[in-house]
């Protein structure tokens, strides 16, 4: 895998990049889809490359549980399994460290868990999250770390940064599948030094990406680019950067602004679930009465299978009999939307609108019907 950085912006952090990886490059600015349990719900892999998915994303923790390395295996590694021929990530198990903090107790080798599923006990290190990312096959694997809450005190934060780091460099030690690369992950919370320190550290063992993590965990917007801005300037150049966790729109350009290159969320599938659309005009609650009648499409203008084929009022109709067909069609919408995004932001990078462009994003999107 390599990354080249094709254009720098002038008057922001922000760049074109290609990630090269084993199964196709990456245009980035990039936007990647959750497939948790090696599917992006609702959605089948032509799906994916119909909406202009470039990575899918799949799940150390969950994988691990159902369907398990032996049967993953068997399959010949998570892309046949899924058979998505496309480049994927897998996170490490690491913010299930932070959602599932009632389900387990860490130590200093990993984390002991108490399945969400049926309660049984398992543990998830760094030496078995990078054993099972060997299995899946992925071409980017996380370390494994500890995903800070919000809030959290600073004595926590630095004994959760020497943690992480100390994790990172096990993660590292451990052996890849062919091809795979791995990232670090930036802890610290809100205190921009221990960012630093952790991001000097992750350095120093040195990896082929790097992610800012602990953000979009419930804190402030501002203290979200303050996390990001504190971690930044101290990773390398000539690696790609990736916000865990983030998929509004503005937040993303903004985030692109100060320099991050990768971003992934379940927002797309998780709010097409609760019948609402995302639009490059805000969100739009497609189960309102309002649309009872409504021909037009789910958002004017777009392209997606969806909005070619279907109105508002017959989608509003399949979300409030419960159809699946309803569920899937606004899943489509979302995830071709955000993709969409994606392009457009490289567009303005790429014609030196960028600026005018993200301040035009904030105007827009911010709004909902």
């Amino acid at each position: 895998m390599s990354f080249e950085v094709i254009l720098e912006d002038d008057r922001t952090q922000a760049r074109l990049g290609r990630l090269s990886t084993p199964h196709g490059d990456v245009e980035t600015p990039v936007f990647m889809d959750v497939g948790t349990c090696a599917t992006v719900k609702a959605l089948e892999p032509r799906d994916l490359a119909e909406t202009g998915v470039q990575v899918v994303l799949g799940n150390t923790y969950h994988l691990m549980l159902r369907p398990g390395a032996e049967v993953i295996a068997a399959a010949g590694g998570l892309h046949r399994f899924m058979r998505w021929d496309g480049p994927l990530l897998t996170d490490s198990g690491g913010f299930q460290v932070f959602s599932l903090a009632k389900m387990r107790k860490l130590t200093e080798d990993g984390c002991l868990f108490n399945s969400h599923i049926d309660g049984h006990e398992f543990f998830l290190g760094p030496k078995e999250s990078m054993a099972m990312q060997r299995v899946l096959g992925s071409d980017i694997a996380m370390v494994f770390d500890e995903c800070l809450p919000y809030p959290c005190d600073r004595a926590r934060a630095e004994r959760s940064v020497e943690q992480t780091i100390r994790w990172a460099e096990r993660s590292k030690a451990e052996p890849h599948a062919d091809g795979q690369q791995v990232f670090g992950i930036v802890q610290g919370g809100v205190y921009g030094d221990l960012r630093r320190r952790c991001a000097d550290a992750l350095t120093g063992i040195g990896f082929d990406g790097y992610a800012i993590g602990g953000v979009s965990v419930g804190e402030p917007e501002a203290e979200m680019y303050r996390a990001v801005e504190a971690s930044v300037p101290f990773l390398p150049t000539d690696r790609p950067r990736y916000v865990m966790g983030l998929g509004v729109m503005h937040q993303m350009a903004e985030c692109v602004a100060r320099g991050v290159d990768m971003f992934d969320c379940v927002i797309p599938t998780r709010v097409a679930r609760h019948g609402t659309a995302i639009t490059r005009r805000g969100n739009v609650a497609i189960k309102a009465a309002k649309w009872t009648f409504d021909q037009g499409p789910v958002e004017e203008g777009c392209e997606c299978y969806c909005c070619r084929n279907f109105t508002r009022s017959y989608v509003r109709h399949l979300l409030n009999c419960d159809e699946i067909l309803g569920l899937r069609l606004l899943t489509i919408h979302n995830v071709f939307a955000l993709n969409r995004f994606m392009r457009e932001m490289r567009a303005a990078l790429a014609d030196g609108s960028f600026s005018e462009w993200k301040e035009q994003v904030r105007k827009d999107t911010t709004r909902n019907e």
